[in-house]
Protein backbone atom coordinates (compact mmCIF):
# COMPACT_ATOMS: atom_id res chain seq x y z
CA UNK A 1 0.00 0.00 0.00
CA UNK A 2 2.84 2.38 0.84
CA UNK A 3 4.07 2.06 -2.77
CA UNK A 4 0.74 3.23 -4.09
CA UNK A 5 0.77 6.52 -2.17
CA UNK A 6 3.51 8.23 -4.18
CA UNK A 7 1.92 6.97 -7.39
CA UNK A 8 -1.48 8.33 -6.39
CA UNK A 9 0.12 11.62 -5.36
CA UNK A 10 1.93 11.92 -8.69
CA UNK A 11 -1.22 11.13 -10.64
CA UNK A 12 -3.11 13.73 -8.62
CA UNK A 13 -0.50 16.36 -9.48
CA UNK A 14 -0.69 15.46 -13.15
CA UNK A 15 -4.49 15.62 -13.09
CA UNK A 16 -4.40 18.99 -11.30
CA UNK A 17 -1.91 20.34 -13.84
CA UNK A 18 -4.04 19.11 -16.72
CA UNK A 19 -7.17 20.68 -15.26
CA UNK A 20 -5.27 23.91 -14.67
CA UNK A 21 -4.05 23.96 -18.27
CA UNK A 22 -7.54 23.29 -19.57
CA UNK A 23 -8.87 26.19 -17.53
CA UNK A 24 -6.54 28.81 -19.02
CA UNK A 25 -8.60 31.58 -20.57
CA UNK A 26 -7.52 33.81 -23.46
CA UNK A 27 -9.45 36.83 -24.75
CA UNK A 28 -8.78 38.11 -28.28
CA UNK A 29 -9.78 41.76 -28.62
CA UNK A 30 -10.05 43.15 -32.16
CA UNK A 31 -11.93 46.45 -31.95
CA UNK A 32 -10.94 49.05 -34.54
CA UNK A 33 -11.50 52.81 -34.60
CA UNK A 34 -9.08 53.40 -37.45
CA UNK A 35 -7.87 51.18 -40.29
CA UNK A 36 -9.66 47.82 -40.39
CA UNK A 37 -7.40 44.89 -41.29
CA UNK A 38 -9.11 42.33 -43.47
CA UNK A 39 -6.81 39.73 -41.88
CA UNK A 40 -8.64 39.88 -38.53
CA UNK A 41 -10.95 36.92 -39.29
CA UNK A 42 -7.96 34.84 -40.37
CA UNK A 43 -6.15 35.79 -37.16
CA UNK A 44 -9.13 34.85 -35.03
CA UNK A 45 -9.47 31.50 -36.78
CA UNK A 46 -5.76 30.76 -36.36
CA UNK A 47 -5.73 31.58 -32.64
CA UNK A 48 -8.90 29.59 -32.00
CA UNK A 49 -7.32 26.62 -33.71
CA UNK A 50 -4.18 26.97 -31.61
CA UNK A 51 -6.28 27.02 -28.47
CA UNK A 52 -8.03 23.76 -29.33
CA UNK A 53 -4.72 22.02 -29.82
CA UNK A 54 -2.86 23.50 -26.87
CA UNK A 55 -5.15 23.50 -23.85
CA UNK A 56 -6.35 27.07 -23.70
CA UNK A 57 -9.84 28.40 -24.31
CA UNK A 58 -10.31 31.35 -26.63
CA UNK A 59 -12.99 34.01 -26.39
CA UNK A 60 -13.10 37.01 -28.69
CA UNK A 61 -14.77 40.39 -28.73
CA UNK A 62 -14.68 43.75 -30.50
CA UNK A 63 -16.62 45.48 -27.72
CA UNK A 64 -14.88 47.68 -25.17
CA UNK A 65 -17.83 47.07 -22.86
CA UNK A 66 -16.42 43.60 -22.18
CA UNK A 67 -13.46 45.19 -20.37
CA UNK A 68 -14.89 45.11 -16.86
CA UNK A 69 -12.99 44.20 -13.71
CA UNK A 70 -15.21 41.15 -13.22
CA UNK A 71 -14.82 39.84 -16.77
CA UNK A 72 -11.06 40.40 -16.92
CA UNK A 73 -10.47 38.74 -13.56
CA UNK A 74 -11.05 35.27 -15.05
CA UNK A 75 -8.55 35.73 -17.90
CA UNK A 76 -4.96 34.52 -18.12
CA UNK A 77 -4.08 36.50 -21.26
CA UNK A 78 -5.54 39.35 -23.32
CA UNK A 79 -4.53 39.55 -26.99
CA UNK A 80 -4.95 42.76 -28.96
CA UNK A 81 -5.30 41.51 -32.55
CA UNK A 82 -4.92 44.32 -35.10
CA UNK A 83 -6.73 46.85 -32.95
CA UNK A 84 -6.54 50.47 -34.11
CA UNK A 85 -7.37 53.84 -32.63
CA UNK A 86 -9.07 54.71 -29.35
CA UNK A 87 -10.76 51.42 -28.41
CA UNK A 88 -11.37 51.74 -24.64
CA UNK A 89 -12.99 54.50 -22.62
CA UNK A 90 -11.58 55.70 -19.30
CA UNK A 91 -13.48 53.19 -17.14
CA UNK A 92 -12.49 50.31 -19.42
CA UNK A 93 -8.89 51.47 -19.37
CA UNK A 94 -8.90 51.47 -15.57
CA UNK A 95 -10.25 47.91 -15.56
CA UNK A 96 -7.54 46.77 -17.93
CA UNK A 97 -4.82 48.48 -15.92
CA UNK A 98 -6.05 46.74 -12.77
CA UNK A 99 -6.01 43.41 -14.61
CA UNK A 100 -2.36 43.91 -15.62
CA UNK A 101 -1.33 45.16 -12.16
CA UNK A 102 -2.95 42.04 -10.68
CA UNK A 103 -0.73 39.73 -12.74
CA UNK A 104 -2.48 39.49 -16.10
CA UNK A 105 -0.53 39.18 -19.36
CA UNK A 106 -0.79 40.94 -22.73
CA UNK A 107 0.06 39.97 -26.30
CA UNK A 108 -0.09 42.60 -29.04
CA UNK A 109 -0.18 41.65 -32.72
CA UNK A 110 0.76 44.06 -35.53
CA UNK A 111 -1.44 47.17 -35.24
CA UNK A 112 -1.86 46.73 -31.50
CA UNK A 113 0.96 49.31 -31.73
CA UNK A 114 -1.39 51.61 -33.68
CA UNK A 115 -3.79 51.81 -30.76
CA UNK A 116 -4.49 54.27 -27.92
CA UNK A 117 -1.91 56.94 -28.74
CA UNK A 118 -3.26 59.19 -25.96
CA UNK A 119 -3.02 56.52 -23.27
CA UNK A 120 0.58 56.68 -22.07
CA UNK A 121 0.25 53.60 -19.86
CA UNK A 122 -0.80 51.51 -22.86
CA UNK A 123 2.16 52.78 -24.87
CA UNK A 124 4.53 51.49 -22.21
CA UNK A 125 2.61 48.20 -22.06
CA UNK A 126 2.69 47.45 -25.79
CA UNK A 127 6.30 48.67 -25.95
CA UNK A 128 6.19 51.17 -28.84
CA UNK A 129 3.84 53.04 -31.15
CA UNK A 130 3.47 52.71 -34.90
CA UNK A 131 4.99 55.63 -36.84
CA UNK A 132 4.71 54.68 -40.54
CA UNK A 133 5.34 51.85 -42.98
CA UNK A 134 6.38 51.19 -46.58
CA UNK A 135 4.51 48.86 -48.95
CA UNK A 136 4.17 45.16 -48.17
CA UNK A 137 7.38 43.40 -49.24
CA UNK A 138 9.81 40.63 -48.26
CA UNK A 139 12.46 41.35 -45.64
CA UNK A 140 14.97 39.52 -43.49
CA UNK A 141 14.43 39.23 -39.75
CA UNK A 142 17.29 38.47 -37.38
CA UNK A 143 16.58 36.28 -34.36
CA UNK A 144 18.16 38.13 -31.45
CA UNK A 145 17.41 35.59 -28.72
CA UNK A 146 17.54 32.17 -30.42
CA UNK A 147 17.01 30.32 -27.15
CA UNK A 148 13.83 32.16 -26.25
CA UNK A 149 10.78 29.86 -26.59
CA UNK A 150 8.81 32.34 -28.72
CA UNK A 151 11.44 32.36 -31.49
CA UNK A 152 13.56 29.23 -30.91
CA UNK A 153 11.87 27.44 -33.85
CA UNK A 154 12.85 30.14 -36.34
CA UNK A 155 15.89 30.26 -38.63
CA UNK A 156 18.46 32.81 -37.47
CA UNK A 157 17.74 34.79 -40.65
CA UNK A 158 14.00 34.57 -41.27
CA UNK A 159 12.78 35.74 -44.67
CA UNK A 160 9.12 36.61 -45.09
CA UNK A 161 6.82 39.30 -46.47
CA UNK A 162 4.65 41.60 -44.36
CA UNK A 163 3.85 45.25 -43.72
CA UNK A 164 6.94 46.38 -41.83
CA UNK A 165 6.27 49.04 -39.23
CA UNK A 166 8.64 51.81 -38.22
CA UNK A 167 8.13 52.61 -34.53
CA UNK A 168 8.39 55.58 -32.21
CA UNK A 169 8.39 56.03 -28.42
CA UNK A 170 10.05 52.66 -27.83
CA UNK A 171 9.98 51.59 -24.20
CA UNK A 172 13.64 51.09 -23.10
CA UNK A 173 12.53 48.20 -20.88
CA UNK A 174 11.62 45.89 -23.76
CA UNK A 175 13.77 42.86 -24.49
CA UNK A 176 14.14 42.42 -28.23
CA UNK A 177 13.35 39.02 -29.73
CA UNK A 178 13.48 39.83 -33.45
CA UNK A 179 15.21 42.65 -35.30
CA UNK A 180 14.45 43.80 -38.84
CA UNK A 181 17.36 44.17 -41.26
CA UNK A 182 16.72 47.43 -43.06
CA UNK A 183 19.25 46.57 -45.78
CA UNK A 184 16.94 43.74 -46.87
CA UNK A 185 13.96 45.92 -47.92
CA UNK A 186 12.96 49.48 -48.80
CA UNK A 187 11.34 51.94 -46.41
CA UNK A 188 12.93 51.29 -43.03
CA UNK A 189 14.01 54.43 -41.19
CA UNK A 190 15.13 53.19 -37.77
CA UNK A 191 18.64 52.03 -38.62
CA UNK A 192 20.42 48.99 -37.22
CA UNK A 193 18.19 48.88 -34.15
CA UNK A 194 14.79 48.04 -35.62
CA UNK A 195 12.94 45.69 -33.25
CA UNK A 196 9.98 43.86 -34.73
CA UNK A 197 9.13 41.54 -31.80
CA UNK A 198 9.85 41.90 -28.10
CA UNK A 199 8.64 41.21 -24.58
CA UNK A 200 8.73 42.76 -21.13
CA UNK A 201 8.20 41.41 -17.64
CA UNK A 202 5.45 43.34 -15.89
CA UNK A 203 5.43 44.56 -12.30
CA UNK A 204 2.32 42.52 -11.51
CA UNK A 205 4.01 39.26 -12.49
CA UNK A 206 2.65 38.87 -16.01
CA UNK A 207 4.27 39.31 -19.39
CA UNK A 208 3.78 41.76 -22.26
CA UNK A 209 4.70 40.34 -25.68
CA UNK A 210 4.45 42.03 -29.06
CA UNK A 211 5.05 40.94 -32.64
CA UNK A 212 4.95 43.29 -35.61
CA UNK A 213 3.87 40.69 -38.17
CA UNK A 214 0.30 39.84 -39.04
CA UNK A 215 -0.91 42.43 -41.54
CA UNK A 216 -1.59 39.96 -44.36
CA UNK A 217 -4.28 37.27 -44.45
CA UNK A 218 -1.61 34.86 -45.63
CA UNK A 219 0.42 35.53 -42.46
CA UNK A 220 -1.99 33.31 -40.57
CA UNK A 221 -1.37 30.45 -42.98
CA UNK A 222 2.43 30.53 -42.62
CA UNK A 223 3.58 27.63 -40.41
CA UNK A 224 6.54 29.53 -38.93
CA UNK A 225 4.51 32.66 -38.18
CA UNK A 226 1.61 30.69 -36.69
CA UNK A 227 4.07 28.76 -34.52
CA UNK A 228 5.55 32.11 -33.45
CA UNK A 229 2.08 33.25 -32.38
CA UNK A 230 1.54 30.02 -30.47
CA UNK A 231 4.86 30.23 -28.67
CA UNK A 232 4.23 33.88 -27.72
CA UNK A 233 0.86 32.86 -26.28
CA UNK A 234 2.31 29.92 -24.35
CA UNK A 235 5.17 32.07 -23.06
CA UNK A 236 2.68 34.58 -21.67
CA UNK A 237 0.44 31.86 -20.22
CA UNK A 238 3.37 30.11 -18.57
CA UNK A 239 4.34 33.38 -16.93
CA UNK A 240 0.86 33.49 -15.45
CA UNK A 241 1.14 29.89 -14.28
CA UNK A 242 4.39 30.69 -12.46
CA UNK A 243 2.66 33.61 -10.77
CA UNK A 244 -0.08 31.31 -9.49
Amino acid sequence: MRYLKPIIFTLSLLLFSAMKAQDRQVLVFYKTEGFIHNSIPAGLQAIEGLGKGNNFKVKHTNKGEDFTKEALRSLDLVIFLNTTGDVLNKEQQESFEQYIHSGGSFFGIHSAAETEYDWEWYGRLVGAYFKDHPKVQPATIEVVQPNHPSVAHLPLAWNRADEWYNYKMINPEIRILLNLREDSYEGGNMGLNHPIAWYRELDGGGISVYTGGGHEITSYEEPLFVEHLLQCILFALNAGDRKK
